[in-house]
Parts: structure tokens; C-alpha cells; sequence
């Protein structure tokens, strides 16, 4: 986060990091956005990211940057770091752990993180006990228009985590939608239906999973015209995302 414009009770001087006094988010315009939401069927997540975008973090608490140099990400190497975001999670905020365009130079340059990565996130997170949703930037981020429905397809949330028991704690995936290159003339083929193959992936038993993307095109293409039947804008499956189609026949070839 460039600002941090949110009250944390627990953490009073975290908003210190916003943009200005004025810019702020008190507890009571946090509930009356959920209560505003909530009347409409709709449930508000509140998401803070991390370790990236949390510049801010560490206005007044310096700790979390790597070096007084070096401020951004946060320094995963310290338990200040996780026992700040794990009081967010009991508070019923959702943290984003996933990694989101985080400049890594600060960690290779700095020994004790290096000594402390070590492994994958997601294995680190369920090898401690601990519940996680995987997503990833290279496969999985929708703004990606260079990456095809077929790496959304073969990104495999418990790569390298084996065992049923750590298995059994990633509890999802989530593919993102970042508002740098969409409006509202062009979100829906964004999304779709590259979300589409993700979704088939984590629903999927390992077992039953088609080992060649391919063996899934047929059913995506289905899924894809019964959509634009329905009157949603949904790109071809052939090419990449957001393309148009690559000359005229039938919907379910494109």
C-alpha cells in the first residue's frame, strides 16, 4: 500500500501512513460501507496486501522495513511482521499474502532474509499449520494478457506440497483482476475465459485433472459460447487474453 488511510485499533499509528489527515478511514466508515453492501446482498472483503505496496507500514513502524535503505517489502524475516498481520486476520481483514509485484532486491540483498526464505510461500504457510488461498503474478493474474487460458490451466496450487494433511490446508486459489488495463468496455473478456480454466483446476480432484491442457478445449470452448449466448462478453479461446477472434466460423472453434 502507497497509504495505509485505515483505523486499526490495535495498531493506532499504521494510518499515520496515509496520504493526509483527510484521507482517512475510521472504524465507523468502514462499517457503514459493510452495512451499505450488506443491504444489497453483497459481503465486503477487506483486503490489505502484503508483503508488497505496504510502504506506508512502516511510518511508524520502521521495524517492518528490511533497513532504514531499504523500506520495501516488509521484512518476512521478523515475527513483528506476521504478528501485526495475523492480529488483521483475527480482526476479520483478509491478508494478502500472495507476493503481488514485490521488488525482490532488497531481500536478496539482505542476508537474513535470504537464510529465512528458504522455500515457496505457500509451502512455508502450510508447513506451519496454518490455512491459505495460492495465487501467483506469473499465472494467475488476469491484467497478464500475454499469458493463455493453458498456463492458467497447469498452474497447480500444491506444487511441492505433498503430504494430505498440508494438502488439506489450501483451501483455494484466487486468479486477480487488477485495474490497470480494463474498464467497463473490456473487463468481461478479460476475465473471461482464462478465469474459467483456473477455476476447472481447483475444483478438479488431482487425480481427474487432464494432463494436457488440450483435453480441456473442448470443454472451454462450450463453456466459453454459452456464455456469449447468455449476453456476456467472453474472448475466444484461442490466442491470448482479451484477443479477437482470428477469422469467421463457428463459436466453439474460436
Amino acid at each position: 500500500m502507497q497509504s495505509f488511510p485505515l483505523e486499526i485499533p490495535s495498531y493506532p499509528r499504521l494510518w499515520a501512513g496515509s496520504y493526509s489527515y483527510p484521507e482517512r478511514d475510521t472504524k465507523a466508515d468502514a462499517l457503514e460501507i459493510a452495512q451499505y453492501a450488506e443491504r444489497r446482498g453483497v459481503n465486503v472483503l477487506v483486503e490489505i496486501d502484503v508483503p508488497g505496496h505496504a510502504l506506508s507500514w512502516g511510518v511508524c513502524y520502521p521495524d517492518l522495513w528490511p533497513s532504514a535503505e531499504c523500506q520495501e517489502p516488509l521484512d518476512v524475516s521478523k515475527e513483528f511482521t506476521f504478528k501485526i498481520s495475523l492480529r488483521f486476520s483475527s480482526s476479520g481483514l483478509s491478508i494478502w499474502g500472495g507476493g503481488d509485484e514485490v521488488n525482490t532486491s532488497c531481500w536478496t540483498n539482505t542476508p537474513r532474509i535470504i537464510e529465512w526464505l528458504g522455500g515457496g510461500v505457500a509451502q512455508k504457510v502450510v508447513a506451519a499449520g496454518m490455512r491459505c488461498i495460492v495465487s501467483n503474478q506469473e499465472k494467475w493474474y488476469l491484467d497478464h494478457l500475454d499469458v493463455p487460458w493453458q498456463k492458467f490451466y497447469m498452474n497447480e496450487p500444491l506444487t511441492n506440497i505433498s503430504t494430505p494433511e498440508q494438502q488439506k490446508l489450501v483451501i483455494g486459489g484466487e486468479v486477480c483482476m487488477w485495474g490497470e488495463s480494463i474498464d467497463a468496455s473490456d473487463i468481461e473478456q478479460t476475465i473471461w475465459p482464462r478465469a474459467a480454466a483456473a477455476a476447472e483446476r481447483l475444483w478438479t480432484p488431482l487425480d481427474k485433472l487432464a494432463k494436457d491442457p488440450r483435453q480441456a478445449t473442448g470443454r472451454l470452448a462450450r463453456f466459453r459460447c454459452l456464455l456469449n449466448q447468455s449476453g456476456v462478453a467472453v474472448a475466444p479461446v484461442a490466442g491470448p487474453g482479451r484477443t479477437a477472434p482470428l477469422g469467421p466460423g463457428s463459436c466453439y472453434k474460436q
